[in-house]
């Protein structure tokens, strides 16, 4: 279904390149890092913004170091707005090195959160337990969005590895597989210390695994956010984008901004 305006704009004036889909969506997915903001500012964000908006994460470890009640309220306005929300997976990381993972998945699913990421970006999981634990978030009834790569400065992805776990993941249940971009976007995955990648890699890995559109790429820049789009159009499914770059990226997508307009115009 095209994206229609509560505005009565004429279509090709809303969505010039003609190809946003109105949510659920299975491809163009926006997730949105959240670091912490107030429940009044999210509360406004979401009226603004969440036709735009898929995911939310909590970034990192914050989860925890919410009143309740207020955490609990912003869990309820992102679902009200059809909005999968999730803690970090470095969060999940701190469950299992700890040694209380079904504490964590207890806790989480009291809160009411919908979306669960597994990811070891800090610590390093079996297999085993990487699938156990997709098995099990899926089971529970979350959302689970797995994540490839190393947060460390400088590691870059490994091509075949990447495949394998994409396969694995999506097998054992996963709905995503992030690749790994932090929210520096800087030195780390596929990006290089100016925060650039090669178009070749895009397309290499998009071209390694089956099912493309189960990649969800973190992207925090905006001219990293330009590069996917252009390399494979707004059906790219984007993450860690700022709250307030969510307005940009969706002109982005739709070629309202002259970095894609020409996506529009072929």
């Amino acid at each position: 279904m095209r994206i229609v305006s509560d505005l009565d704009w004429e279509k090709k004036l809303m969505d010039p390149i003609g190809e946003r889909t109105l949510k659920p969506r299975k491809t163009g997915i926006t997730m949105v890092i959240d670091k912490g903001m107030g429940l009044l500012a999210f509360e406004d964000f979401l009226n603004t913004a969440s036709e735009y908006i898929d995911i939310i994460k909590l970034g990192f470890g914050t989860s925890p170091l919410y009143p309740k009640d207020v955490l609990e309220k912003k869990i309820g306005l992102a679902k009200k707005h059809q909005i999968t929300i999730t803690p970090g997976g470095t969060f999940m990381e701190v469950a299992v090195s700890q040694n209380c993972v079904n504490s964590y998945f207890k806790m989480i699913k009291s809160l009411g959160f919908n979306g669960v990421e597994v990811s070891d970006g800090t610590i390093d999981l079996s297999r085993q337990f990487r699938d156990d634990l997709i098995k099990y978030g899926t089971e529970e009834g979350f959302m689970v969005v797995t994540e490839h790569g190393k947060k460390r400065k400088g590691t870059k992805i490994n091509f075949n590895e990447l495949t394998h776990t994409v396969h694995s993941d999506i097998e054992k249940g996963a709905s995503l597989v992030t690749i790994e971009g932090r929210e520096s976007g800087v030195e780390v995955g596929i990006f290089d210390e100016n925060g650039k990648c090669s178009t070749d890699d895009i397309v290499q890995i998009m071209n390694s695994v089956t099912d493309p559109d189960k990649i969800l790429w973190e992207a925090p820049l905006k001219s990293q956010q330009i590069l996917f789009i252009n390399s494979l159009g707004p059906r790219a499914n984007l993450g860690n984008i700022s709250p307030e770059e969510v307005f940009a990226l969706e002109s982005i997508r739709r070629g309202l901004r002259s970095d894609t307009f020409h996506l529009a115009h072929k």
